[in-house]
């Protein structure tokens, strides 16, 4: 993976989204207007946490996160989503 030239603040994660699916389980290709949002994806920076309270998701970390949750920012032609550690949900 590329070096990336963004670093979070505090408590926050930037995140690289997972690719939207492009057909069913029963083969049917979804059509981009009716693509879902991803909810998942794969840590590739984070903050150096806030004070007493150290971060508990790493680089490399698969997760998964709200519907609605971070910033969508572009860097470098690709697209990421900046969020709180607190918006994730798991890590798968």
């Amino acid at each position: 993976m590329a070096k990336i030239n963004v670093r979070p603040l505090a408590d926050r994660v930037l995140v690289k989204p997972a690719e939207a699916e492009t057909k069913t389980a029963a083969g049917i290709i979804i059509p981009d207007t009716a693509k879902e949002k991803p909810m998942k994806g794969e840590v590739v920076a984070v903050g150096v946490g806030k004070k007493d309270e150290p971060m508990t998701v790493k680089v490399g970390d698969k997760v998964l996160y709200g519907k609605y949750s971070g910033t969508e920012i572009n860097v470098d032609g690709k697209e990421y989503l900046i969020m709180r550690e607190s918006d994730i949900y798991a890590i798968i």
